[in-house]
């Protein structure tokens, strides 16, 4: 494909708005969607997200709009919506006529329905248009403000991946190329529910080294799983998988670690998830990472208790008995 000189971003949120200002400090062409008009209002007329990025004004020019059609027809679309609404916006984008280029997604979930990735998603309602991923270690707030920012660009061909990452690069954004889809979605997926857990560890104030030793172990199921999935190894412990797994299982800014720390603190999920605010991913990615884990064969009691929390089958102090109790197993294979 040729150089990508215009990109269109379809969503409007924290996320959505640090993506677009990064494309535009790359010098690419920006057009934005949200689907709210007092958010492209306040992008158009003030040069801010109040509602999403408060505090923060940018210089770029963003070229926002509630028209869906008018960000279809550019060279590259980076797809910053939910998960869970992935289908939905790709059908809605199908529907506009006017996509050509490669769509990125970079939402970090899996689609709680099917129990399918997103790239498989987008073959299905977008069928001949190239999948991109986009994950990585990377705050909104932090991006927004340009801050120094790493991560990866997936697509299924090294040209695609290249051309994708040169059109984002600047001085504080580093994209990486991978042509590892898959690995770059499971790492992105599988944080999430991982964070849940660390967030509710530190909610129940069960120390640090507790949270040190569930991000470790954590890793080890996030990697068992997704090799026997497919994925390289190297994407695995790279940016979108031990780069994105440490970030989210550290920092309240992650809306999954703060999800389970409201559940170390005593709250139930069904309440806060009733309760609304931000969105938790791994809420909704946890027992479909079981569901894929046992078609593997493999075991991930980490996500299985994340689940069964999620479900409200089990409280914060049965869920670390569960796991404390379970048999004494080696660490590596040859001890």
């Amino acid at each position: 494909m040729g150089a990508i000189k215009s990109i269109g971003v379809v969503g409007g949120g924290a996320w959505g708005t640090a993506l677009a200002l990064t494309a535009a400090r790359a010098g690419s062409e920006v057009r934005l969607w949200a689907r709210d008009p007092d958010t492209v209002s306040d992008i158009r007329s003030r040069r801010q997200n109040s509602r999403y990025l408060p505090g923060i004004t940018f210089d770029e020019d963003l070229n926002a709009t509630d028209a869906l059609e008018d960000v279809a027809d550019v060279d590259a679309i980076l797809l910053v919506t939910p998960a869970q609404t992935t289908r939905s916006m790709l059908g809605a984008l199908k529907k506009t006529g006017k996509v050509r280029g490669p769509v990125v997604l970079c939402a970090k979930g899996i689609e709680q329905t099917s129990g399918k990735l997103l790239s498989k998603v987008m073959s299905e309602e977008l069928p001949g248009v190239e999948p991109g991923i986009l994950s990585g270690p990377s705050f909104a707030d932090d991006v927004a403000r340009g801050l120094p920012t790493a991560v990866t660009v997936a697509a299924n061909s090294a040209r695609t991946a290249l051309s994708l990452c040169e059109s984002l690069q600047s001085p504080c954004f580093r994209p990486y190329a991978s042509i590892d889809i898959l690995g770059t979605q499971i790492g992105g997926a599988l944080k999430n529910v991982l964070a849940i857990a660390c967030g509710a560890v530190v909610g129940r104030k069960l120390g640090a080294s507790a949270q040190a030793a569930l991000t470790a172990r954590g890793f080890a199921e996030l990697n068992r799983l997704g090799m026997a999935m497919g994925a390289q190894g190297e994407t695995l412990t790279g940016l979108s998988g031990l780069g994105d797994l440490v970030l989210t299982c550290s920092s309240s800014q992650s809306r999954n670690f703060s999800f389970g720390l409201r559940l170390g603190e005593g709250f139930l999920a069904s309440e806060l998830i009733s309760a609304g605010g931000k969105l938790a991913e791994g809420a909704y990615s946890a027992r479909v990472a079981v569901k894929l884990a046992e078609k593997q064969e493999i075991e991930v009691p980490i996500c299985d208790t994340v689940a069964r929390m999620i479900d409200d089958d089990l409280s914060i102090d049965d869920a670390l008995n569960t796991l404390m109790a379970r048999p004494l197993k080696a660490e590596t294979e040859s001890a």
